[in-house]
């Protein structure tokens, strides 16, 4: 039998499913941008759709990166942890503006993913070991 062909473990399911989420919440956030950036009186209509562009790659990326990870892609596995970092900074700042029942969350889910990601499971199912 063949690393491929054996079935994913779960913690490796579990980011992989994490990861699709996140892509798509990252997404709705990316329309709802586009509606806003459409439809409010803007100074900066650039600024405003570089935002949007942004959020909207990193959906892709999110989206991507679960597909690749549940390919078994291994290259795949640092750029998803460096985005699942990101999330600390991100939760951080939400935190200090009074917004902890949202920081906290998204802290939680970046180090959850991060402990996903670098699990037995998921090293062995990538070919790290």
């Amino acid at each position: 039998m063949t690393l491929a062909s054996a079935p994913i473990p779960g913690p490796l399911r579990w980011a992989v499913l994490l990861l699709r989420g996140e892509a798509v919440a990252v997404g709705l956030v990316a329309v709802w941008l586009l509606w806003a950036d459409l439809t409010a009186p803007t100074v900066d209509l650039a600024s405003a759709l570089l935002v949007t562009a942004f959020a909207a790659g990193a959906a892709a990326a999110l989206w991507a990166l679960g597909g690749a990870l549940a390919r078994r892609r291994a290259g795949a596995r640092a750029p998803a942890i460096v985005l699942q970092l990101m999330l600390l900074p991100i939760g951080w700042f939400m935190l200090q503006g009074g917004l902890g029942w949202l920081g906290v969350p998204l802290m939680a889910l970046g180090l959850g993913v991060t402990a996903l990601l670098v699990s037995t499971p998921t090293t062995r199912a990538l070919g790290f070991e």
